[in-house]
């Protein structure tokens, strides 16, 4: 397994926990992080992300584990199609239910072609997957008011169903992207390379 060269911290600020990223992005993104979570129960998500030297998406692979059970999912990407693959063992939903939680339902998709026209992907709670389009679109060098629309593969944690989610990116300045989805939206605060500094709600860097 190659080692990466730089570490990138977030403190979660809506729940207890952290996001330790590797990255290397010299040619692209190869990024392996651990996430740490309580809500709504206690879990650890595991992630592999790596992209071409466009900064598109060529393959996600998430692993989430908790007191009993473990999921899994792998999302690849070519010729601009979608393939899910997932695997479970114990039953998140009874572990959920007995916490006083809804189900989570059942990770992947079933129907892997509403997720055409996706690019990128977003990890529910990961900061690292705001900086696909950013860097995609060369949105740090784009002036302000520049907005691009954008369908993403909507990863949700801990039950890692798949969804499209309609999204918006938008410059306010070179150091804050906006960030739109459903009538919530958040300034994001980056660096120079487009990683996020502040989620507001969310993720703060700590390193």
């Amino acid at each position: 397994m190659a080692t990466l060269p730089k570490a990138l911290l977030w403190q979660r600020t809506d729940t207890t926990g952290t996001d330790l990223a590797l990255v290397d992005d010299r040619r692209g993104l190869h990024a392996r992080g651990v996430a740490t979570a309580t809500d709504p129960i206690p879990f650890v998500c595991r992630y592999e992300l790596v992209t071409d030297e466009t900064w598109s998406t060529a393959h996600l692979d998430v692993s989430v584990e908790g007191a009993g059970w473990l999921r899994t999912l792998r999302l690849e990407r070519a010729a601009g199609r979608w393939r899910v693959t997932t695997a479970e063992q114990g039953d998140l939903d009874r572990v959920l239910t007995q916490a006083g939680h809804a189900p989570a339902g059942l990770p992947g998709t079933e129907e892997p072609d509403r997720l055409h026209g996706a690019i990128d992907v977003d990890l529910a709670g990961a900061p690292l997957p705001n900086t696909l389009p950013i860097r995609r679109l060369g949105l740090l060098d784009a002036p302000a008011g520049t907005s691009h629309k954008l369908t993403m593969a909507w990863v949700l944690v801990p039950s890692l169903e798949v969804l499209p989610s309609d999204q918006v990116y938008s410059v306010v300045d070179e150091r804050t992207i906006r960030f739109d989805i459903d009538g919530f939206g958040a300034d994001l605060a980056v660096d120079q390379e487009g990683y996020v500094l502040t989620y507001p709600g969310l993720a703060a860097r700590k390193a």
